[in-house]
């Protein structure tokens, strides 16, 4: 049997070339609407634009720009400057925050509050009655004594949980800060580091999609690498050694921001990104690494303070209380960052060393030790955002803070002070 073609229908030219400027003005329009039928969605927009190539991903559809979408997916486009936006608006919060009759109290995830910011950061939310805190802490380097005068109030909660696990909590807000910060103990498991700054990011994104949470990640001035830009400003892409012992801090920050900014995007999150610069202060782990705390601790056992050669690589240093204000008031803000926040005071470690000699122990002798791989050169925060969008500036000083974190150290070491 022989099968015969259809005949195609014969439309005259000009009827064609009408059709298809009907379709380009419609696809062409300013308000970009199309009426939809109950055809297969893809099917409708072939019919509109013949020759249109699709791209798909899940729960993404990208150079399309419907009015409505089907469920499931987010609408992206482009803005004037090239860059990715999400229209899709972000995520709807627990009924209680709409309630006419009562107003719940504001429910607020720190993880990584046991440590020293955040237990500091804690401190600061916990005064005010309208919140209540959950804190999820592994104790890797954060201590439940950082927290004991918290625990047994009726709007504290502490979890001990690791980030790179799934957290299921109803949470309002959430302050991600949990990652090891002293190179001594995020060197100690680089790859569990990597993991802490990536899955524990995405655990908490996921979270803050479910539940429609605003979150601020605390990223790092390492992003910034060895900076050949001085000060360094959040537009400074940075000079990162990828590979260096260092890196899985480094970089592991630098995926952190690129998740916060991807789920804004693509999920309509609302974030908050700190870039937050050298803090010193009370509660700080004693034999950590950092150069502060190492300084005062070998002051207080009358041991010379040793200096990583050569002595004349700069940091800014920013008191903890400082540092809590900047980060309450970006996340209360409108902001989504990245914002440096830090004290633009920059010193020396030579100075550094002198003035702790001086305000501690004048007895002690400075030594000069070999330095660590990829030890930034200079460090200073450019901070005229936050003092733009903020309203913030730090207020103590070095000589004022140090004092305070002497205090703290000489309690805890058992080393009552000279007369």
């Amino acid at each position: 049997m022989v099968k015969t073609k259809k005949k195609r229908k014969l439309v005259p030219p000009g009827i064609l070339k009408e059709e298809r400027r009907e379709q380009n003005q419609k696809f062409q329009s300013p308000s970009n609407v199309f009426e939809f039928t109950n055809k297969p969605f893809l099917d409708q927009i072939k019919s509109y634009i013949p020759s249109f190539r699709l791209q798909i991903c899940p729960f993404t559809l990208t150079n399309f720009f419907p009015s409505t979408l089907p469920h499931g997916f987010s609408l992206l486009t482009m803005a004037s400057n090239g860059e990715l936006k999400t229209t899709k608006p972000p995520p709807t919060p627990s009924p209680l925050r709409n309630s006419k009759f009562l107003q719940s109290n504001m429910r607020i995830l720190v993880t990584g509050g046991a440590g020293f910011i955040g237990s500091h950061l804690v401190d600061k939310l916990m005064e005010n009655e309208k919140n209540e805190v959950i804190v999820a802490d592994n104790y890797f380097t954060g201590s439940k004594d950082n927290l004991r005068k918290w625990i047994g109030h009726p709007r504290f909660e502490l979890i001990r949980h690791d980030v790179t696990e799934p957290l299921l909590v109803e949470v309002d807000q959430i302050y991600h800060l949990a990652c090891p910060a002293s190179p001594i103990f995020y060197k100690y498991n680089a790859v569990k580091t990597i993991k802490t700054n990536v899955i524990g990011t995405l655990n908490m994104l996921g979270l803050a999609k479910r539940v429609g949470a605003r979150i601020l990640l605390t990223s790092t001035s390492e992003v910034y690498g060895d900076p050949l830009v001085h000060p360094q400003p959040e537009t400074y892409w940075g000079n990162v050694n990828p590979i260096g012992v260092r890196s899985c801090y480094d970089e592991g920050k630098r995926v952190a921001e690129t998740l916060m900014f991807d789920y804004h995007r693509q999920h309509g999150i609302e974030i908050r990104i700190a870039r937050i610069f050298n803090t010193y202060g009370p509660r700080m782990n004693i034999d950590d690494g950092r150069v502060v705390s190492n300084f005062i601790a070998q002051a207080l056992r009358d041991e010379p303070l040793t200096v990583q050669a050569p002595g004349t690589q700069t940091r800014s240093f920013c008191y903890v209380s400082d540092m809590v204000d900047g980060l309450i008031r970006l996340m209360e803000g409108e902001n989504t960052g990245p914002i440096n926040i830090g004290n633009p005071g920059e010193f020396t470690m030579i100075e550094l060393a002198e003035t702790v000699k001086e305000l501690i122990n004048p007895k002690i002798e400075i030594k000069m030790v070999e330095n660590t791989p990829d030890d930034p050169r200079q460090r200073k925060p450019d901070i005229t955002n936050a003092k733009k969008m903020l309203g913030w500036e730090p207020k103590i000083k070095l000589r004022e803070g140090l004092p305070l974190m002497e205090e703290d150290f000489r309690l805890r070491l058992g080393v009552a002070k000279k007369i």
